[in-house]
């Protein structure tokens, strides 16, 4: 990777366990744990996201937090992280099968995704390529590629494009054209008759 290519991080990020492609962008404040972050993509500050792959130029804004942590609601006497991080308290070790369920619920997140501000993608869940999440929705269920969703609980409320055309964008995936190409093409990316006429 060419030193333009390398990861640029933000102020006062934190990755554990994380990988990042080329030309990832992480805004400040940011924390990744067990994150796969694929090339182009970028977070744009204040984000908090958990046990997740995510595509290539996936666009996530401000305060987006994926796969958060849930408490026992139903599972035990007290919802209080001191029964599953016991060792902030003194009270002994962690409850690392606690860490494991979440881990178990990984969020998948397609190429070309736009995530909103504010928005929240639950454990599990699955975003499909080129679909919009809108701001300050709640994501509890999978979303179809190109569906735009929105609200608390998050709902379908359209689609970028026709079936026929997203048929055809799918089988393109320009998403993994090298960047010499996406260079060579950026006009066509600009309009977006010629790029179908050209490419789809």
């Amino acid at each position: 990777m060419t030193s333009r290519s390398q990861p640029k991080i933000g102020k006062n990020v934190v990755l554990n366990g994380s990988r990042l492609g080329q030309y990832v962008h992480l805004g400040d404040e940011a924390i990744l744990e067990e994150v796969d972050m694929g090339d182009y993509s970028y977070t744009d500050g204040h984000n908090k996201i958990n046990y997740a792959t995510i595509g290539k130029f996936v666009s996530i804004a401000s305060y987006v937090r994926i796969n958060p942590g849930n408490h026992p609601t139903y599972q035990r006497i007290a919802q209080h992280h001191f029964t599953y991080r016991s060792s902030a308290y003194g009270l002994g070790a962690d409850d690392e099968a606690f860490f494991d369920w979440r881990r178990e619920r990984h969020v998948t997140i397609g190429h070309d995704v736009w995530i909103g501000h504010n928005a929240t993608i639950m454990p599990g869940v699955t975003i499909g390529n080129g679909a919009v999440i809108g701001t300050a929705s709640v994501v509890t269920k999978d979303v179809e590629p190109y569906a735009i969703v929105a609200g608390v609980a998050a709902k379908p409320i359209g689609r970028r494009f026709s079936d026929a055309l997203i048929e055809r964008i799918e089988r393109s995936q320009w998403w993994h054209w090298d960047h010499e190409t996406l260079q060579q093409r950026l006009a066509d990316f600009r309009d977006m008759d010629r790029f179908i006429e050209r490419y789809l």
